[in-house]
């Protein structure tokens, strides 16, 4: 596994080492060791999710708040999304950035978003399968979220408007300068 930092402060793509031959490949995708010593940082991954999506469905910007705050390891099994991290630690020097990147089954990039972090993905492909792990179990009541065409953040989502599918949760989520103002 390498590990390539991104402009977000503790924000990471993780690239596997593929071993394969006639039979196929095989990936070790985590490995907490190789992970702390590339990162510096000791996560323990309490539950693993799996969402299966069709192209155009947008599911963010989510996160949760206080203790509850999730660190997440991102990755595509099937198809193609653009991932999205937004900073939203106060104090951090990279507060207030977002960084995008398309993770696909090809690729086999994984993506760490830090605790503190809003997330989102958009689905590219006909349908993509997206898995990850969170280190905090999900709390209801800790759930914020900020609209993914926030002005502020001004997140390129390559793909018209009129081609986003989103819950209805989703359509109510507040904006980056709320946020900002309730801590």
């Amino acid at each position: 596994m390498t590990i390539e930092q991104t402009p977000l402060k503790d924000c990471f793509i993780i690239h596997d080492k593929v071993h394969g031959d006639a039979r196929g490949y095989f990936i070790e995708t985590y490995n907490s060791r190789d992970f702390k010593a590339a990162t510096g940082l000791e996560i323990e991954f309490v539950q693993d999710n799996q969402s299966r999506s069709s192209k155009g469905v947008l599911r963010g910007l989510h996160m949760q708040k206080g203790t509850a705050a999730q660190a997440k390891l991102v990755r595509v099994l099937e198809g193609a999304v653009l991932d999205v991290a937004v900073d939203l630690r106060k104090g951090s020097p990279s507060f207030g950035q977002h960084y995008a990147i398309e993770l696909t089954a090809e690729n086999r990039k994984q993506f760490y978003v830090p605790a503190g972090f809003a997330h989102g993905f958009l689905v590219l492909s006909e349908y993509a399968t997206f898995f990850y792990k969170v280190d905090k179990f999900y709390e209801p009541g800790n759930e914020v979220g900020i609209m993914y065409n926030d002005k502020d953040l001004n997140i390129d989502w390559q793909m018209p408007t009129s081609e986003l599918i989103f819950s209805e949760k989703d359509k109510t989520l507040g904006s980056f300068a709320e946020y900002a103002a309730s801590l």
